[in-house]
């Protein structure tokens, strides 16, 4: 049977295009899957109508009301390749996941730029506060250019604060496999330090010792990172826990790696948004609960940030 363009549209098979479209298939992957498991043959603009129907809904999550304030915020990148004038040329996708004050995570937004830069941030960070973000408590990044001075300008009472499990990925990417794992224990004593003070000593310590030495661009890259690492070391165990282990946007971004990786390239900005979107929309489905060291972190929130924190939690 055939499905055309001027067909009538079979229920259900809307939503496995889509469903396959989000795995990162192709139209020609997609018409070959349908006809092998339903005997059915599908066109290409049909299927290219199914997908680009799902504009409008992109526009609109894009453009939705946000929450007043976000306790944390945390900001990454992933890149991509798009063709333009007939050039392939790679782009970064930029994602925002904001917890909220119960502690349940939601992507804000994804943004496409050639280039990074404060100019551009300043456009991200006036989208969100359109959109009725007023306040982000604390904002996590790792250090995308010009990402500080735009959130100083829009969000100054906001605390910058350099991704720890970043800096501690990045750092292990100088080591071989079976080096990571101790390369790794050898960094714990930094960012498990009671204090920033402490942390400096630990981490000369590290600079100082076998590991330290064998792998001699660790250290200053921590230290190149220092004024923005050090926020993390005034806050109480509760929150660094959930700094730390609540990095939901890079098991984010993994995922969407993988199923990018099998388009090899987009035709459009519009083409990579609407698979983001899609893709996004079904790993957003099993996010069903707070992480389970929110309810401790909330308190200190609340101590911490007293009404900035308070007011969005009793709203809730």
């Amino acid at each position: 049977m055939l499905i055309g363009k001027h067909e009538r549209r079979f229920q259900g098979f809307d939503d496995k295009i889509l469903a396959l479209y989000a795995r990162g298939m192709t139209v020609r992957e997609i018409q070959g899957y349908l006809q092998e498991m339903y005997t059915v043959e599908v066109s290409p603009d049909f299927i290219s109508s199914v997908t680009d129907a799902v504009m409008s809904e992109v526009t609109g999550w894009q453009s939705r009301p946000l929450e007043g304030m976000y306790p944390v915020v945390m900001f990454d990148a992933l890149r991509v390749k798009i063709r333009e004038e007939g050039v392939v040329r790679s782009r970064a996708v930029y994602l925002a996941l904001g917890v909220l004050a119960d502690g349940s995570k939601d992507i804000l937004g994804i943004w496409i730029e050639a280039t990074e830069g404060a100019k551009f941030w300043l456009k991200v960070f006036n989208d969100l506060k359109t959109r009725g973000c007023h306040d982000i408590l604390i904002a996590v990044t790792d250090g995308l250019a010009g990402l500080g001075e735009a959130l100083a300008v829009v969000y100054p009472a906001t605390t910058l604060q350099t991704c720890i499990v970043h800096l501690i990925r990045n750092s292990l990417s100088y080591a071989s496999w079976k080096d990571r794992k101790p390369l790794a224990a050898a960094l714990k004593p930094i960012y498990t330090a009671v204090s920033a003070e402490a942390a400096e000593e630990e981490l000369e310590a590290f600079a100082q010792g076998p590991w330290g030495k064998r792998f001699p661009t660790v250290a200053p890259s921590w230290r190149r990172a220092w004024d923005k690492v050090i926020p993390f070391f005034a806050f109480p165990p509760e929150v660094r826990r959930v700094l730390y282990t609540t990095n939901a946007i890079e098991s984010v971004n993994a995922r969407l790696r993988k199923i990018i990786k099998t388009r090899g390239h987009f035709p459009s900005d519009a083409a990579a948004t609407k698979l983001i979107w899609l893709a996004l929309r079904n790993i957003t489905t099993t996010w069903s609960r707070p992480d389970i060291h929110w309810k401790a972190a909330m308190n200190q929130f609340a101590i911490l940030y007293d009404e900035r924190f308070t007011r969005a939690a009793t709203a809730g």
